[in-house]
């Protein structure tokens, strides 16, 4: 999933680590990293690691 965004509409409501990667231009590895660390708006549901639209961009 490399695709870009162009816009705010374009991202869906919560992102995953492919999108964050690919909205922010970092590698997969990279989006993990930043999903684990403090201060990062990332909801744990199950074992999936998500962050809603309007946090991610808050942030």
């Amino acid at each position: 999933m490399r695709s870009q965004f162009t816009s705010y509409e374009q991202l869906p409501i919560t992102l995953t680590a492919d999108h964050i990667a690919a909205a922010l231009g970092i590698s997969r590895a990279n989006a993990y990293i930043l999903l684990r660390s403090d201060g990062f708006p990332t909801l744990h549901i199950g074992k999936r690691m998500v962050v809603p639209k309007d946090r991610f961009l808050q942030w």
